[in-house]
């Protein structure tokens, strides 16, 4: 069976990061969450006062600011999956707050930001063998990635798992204010100028509105190993 590299797109909430680390676990590849990455550089942007009174992102500090963020990931032996780390910060929860969420649409959007990012990520790449999920990865980051997949749900139904994953960790959540986010999310993902989020012609879609997480890995473990015996 050969080492291929697993490229997994779609709409924010929708299941994809789940679907991607189980799926790395089960195959022993490495898991690399993009999403975490935008989210990890918004943190940074957040923390450092480079968004404006009004939202409007300070770019050209951010741009400046660049070399000084290090994004890296650390397998926590707790959970058996990667943790984000900022700086040398551990920021895996800190990343996932509504705030976060906000704003990591328009910092994703921005042109340095991306080619920054994504040199990273096809350098993690080099060697296969690796799982990474995100907006662009079967189409900017590995075009010729042996399996694509494109995950998609109602924007209902990602708003609600979104809600209940917040409520699980204990933290404040609202479903309308969730809701507004997602479809925000959705109109600036699939707009930007640069790589916007769409499936690529040759990937497999898959809308996973009804499918518990257990049919959705079975489904991406039987395409895993349809592409590595191919």
């Amino acid at each position: 069976m050969k080492k291929i590299i697993v490229a997994i797109d779609g709409y924010s909430s929708c299941g994809k990061s789940t679907m991607a680390k189980d799926l790395a676990k089960e195959i022993g590849y490495v898991y690399v969450d993009t999403g975490a990455m935008y989210r990890a550089v918004t943190l940074f942007a957040l923390r450092n006062g480079l968004f404006a009174p009004d939202g409007t992102i300070k770019s050209d500090e951010l741009q400046g600011r660049m070399g000084d963020i290090s994004i890296t990931f650390r397998l926590n032996p707790e959970t058996g999956r990667p943790d984000t780390y900022l700086c040398g910060e551990r920021v895996e929860d800190e990343i996932r707050t509504m705030e976060v969420s906000a704003h990591v649409s328009p910092i994703a959007a921005l042109p340095f930001v991306r080619r920054a990012l994504v040199a990273q990520q096809q350098t993690m790449g080099r060697d296969k063998g690796i799982v990474m999920d995100g907006r662009d990865i079967g189409t900017a980051v590995f075009p010729d990635a042996e399996l694509k997949v494109f995950v998609t749900a109602s924007a209902e139904v990602r708003a609600q798992r979104r809600y209940d994953e917040l409520k699980g960790k204990g933290m404040e959540a609202d479903y309308d204010s969730i809701l507004k986010n997602v479809q925000e999310r959705d109109y600036i993902d699939s707009h930007r100028p640069v790589d916007p989020l769409r499936r690529a012609d040759d990937a497999l879609e898959l809308d996973n509105s009804n499918m518990t997480i257990a049919e959705q890995k079975a489904w991406l473990l039987q395409k895993y190993r349809e592409a590595a015996n191919a």
